[in-house]
């Protein structure tokens, strides 16, 4: 992470160097890989991103096969679906896995994608859960609704503004109401604090909240019907969700303080994953490859650091996932502070920089600067006797910076996502020798920005391009095209 005060430089895409179709075809990106059970077509891999294009309920829509069917029709070797809620309880417009019901709608999605990628694509679920978060409130209903005033808070406002402010509970209300932040940081616990000025969080060290304290209870069984709900909805694989600001990320983490054997030390630290790792290998045995994505850094004060993240990817491989993908960052610990009426976004700070760098970086630049990660986890797995391959993600688009990181054996697959949305062609345009016809990401992240909004995820590069036609899809206000332009051969 770039110190504060670091010097911000506006950096150029990388300079495109493209194979013709010879080259790529002895190439490491496009040769066979192994996952598991599966044989891929490449070593190219789209990774998981929520596109907001689910009913409110969680069922897959018509948006939701074109989106994915556009990456298909690049046929790269694997295709990862966004995360997936394994609760049945309400999220939005994110697909879920909860439940039965949410088959059939995810099986038409596989099927749609084997389709148009002529079989060539292997299809991955990314499952997760989450902890509750709430929006932030206006001063007056937190004080008024969610502040629980304690003796903490009466001695506070006594010591500060005498007893009549303190009298009552009333009064403690309506004095707290009236002050400023700089005099509620005093006066407020940093727990209540951050809730009023960030929105409530739940934390898996909330051993307080009933429901919290028996994740490790419910959570394996949870894994385990979703993963046999993607497998009967004709998935390739499942990637378990141990990354970012999510529950299994959280109890990884450094900053997992829990004292019942699930928090605290490297190995109660990765007790719940290896559970839900051993859930779900016994519930579909052989027949779906199962992997995970998890953080190479937190890169926030107090998380987990690379020593850490070496740690557990040499912890799961020996538990015998099929892959491991590394990504970095995406907190909320350090997300910036939300407008009322809003949730923070765990990609909004410097952690977030670091998962989703732009062009606008340090002098290290945003251009595969996560690699490294990827390179020391993979090292160690191979050193403790483990062949398990390693996805290595950030800022990648281009071939010769692809072939150089598998040719180093700094990773075994190399993930695209942004420019993947930016032209969801390019393997195949690339694999063909058609390079110079591939759109480039800017790497601006205008679609990590839609995202923060909870509006649908489309492309700078192509979102206002109705040239192919009226009846194109278009977004909910109407102005932003849904898929890129279909490539004319």
């Amino acid at each position: 992470m770039s110190e504060p005060g670091t010097p911000i430089v506006k950096h150029a895409l990388p300079a495109a160097h493209w194979p013709d179709a010879q080259t790529a075809a002895r190439s490491l990106l496009f040769a066979t890989g192994r996952i598991g059970p599966l044989t891929t077509t490449s070593r190219s891999w789209v990774p998981a991103m929520v596109p907001w294009r689910a009913t409110e309920d969680g069922f897959v829509t018509p948006d939701v096969l074109s989106w994915y069917g556009r990456y298909a029709d690049g046929a790269p070797g694997v295709l990862v679906v966004e995360a997936t809620g394994i609760r049945d309880v309400p999220s939005g417009p994110l697909l879920r896995i909860g439940h039965d019901r949410f088959v059939p709608g995810l099986r038409e999605l596989t099927a749609h994608v084997r389709e148009r990628s002529g079989g060539r694509t292997r299809l991955f679920l990314q499952i997760l859960d989450f902890l509750s978060i709430r929006r932030r409130p206006e001063k007056a209903k937190f004080i008024a609704r969610f502040l629980a005033v304690t003796p903490h808070h009466r001695d506070a406002v006594r010591e500060r503004f005498g007893a009549a402010a303190a009298a009552d509970d009333t009064n403690v209300r309506t004095t707290l109401a009236g002050c400023d932040d700089d005099v509620l940081r005093t006066l407020l616990t940093p727990r209540e604090f951050r809730d009023y000025a960030y929105g409530a969080r739940e934390e898996v060290s909330d051993l307080h909240l009933p429901h919290v304290r028996e994740l490790p209870q419910v959570l394996p069984g949870l894994f385990a019907d979703a993963a046999a709900r993607a497998r009967d909805a004709g998935f390739d694989g499942v990637e378990l969700h141990f990354a970012h600001a999510y529950t299994m990320a959280s109890f990884l983490s450094r900053t997992n303080v829990r004292d019942d054997g699930y928090g605290g030390s490297l190995a109660a630290r990765q007790r719940l994953p290896l559970e839900v790792i051993a859930a779900v290998q016994q519930r579909v045995g052989a027949d779906l490859a199962i992997g995970a994505r998890f953080l190479g850094d937190e890169v926030i004060a107090g998380g987990s650091p690379l020593a850490d993240a070496v740690a557990h990817g040499v912890a799961f491989a020996r538990a015998g996932l099929h892959f491991l993908s590394i990504s970095k960052g995406g907190k909320f610990d350090d997300a910036k502070q939300p407008n009322v009426g809003e949730a923070a976004y765990p990609y909004t700070g410097p952690s977030g920089h670091e998962c989703m760098p732009t062009v606008r970086s340090d002098a290290r630049g945003p251009f595969g600067r996560n690699v490294e990660l990827a390179a020391a986890i993979r090292r160690a797995v191979r050193a403790a006797g483990h062949d398990t391959p390693v996805v290595a993600a950030g800022g990648l688009c281009e071939f010769t910076q692809m072939e150089a990181i598998l040719q180093r054996g700094d990773a075994d697959f190399v993930a695209a996502a942004r420019q993947s949305l930016a032209d969801p062609d390019w393997w195949e345009k690339v694999r063909l020798g058609r390079g110079d016809e591939v759109r480039r990401c800017l790497f601006t992240n205008y679609c990590e920005g839609l995202d923060q909004k909870h509006k649908q995820v489309t492309c700078q590069l192509w979102d206002r391009d109705f040239r192919d036609g009226a009846a194109v899809a278009r977004s909910h206000d109407g102005k932003r095209r849904l898929d890129a332009p279909r490539w004319q051969r």
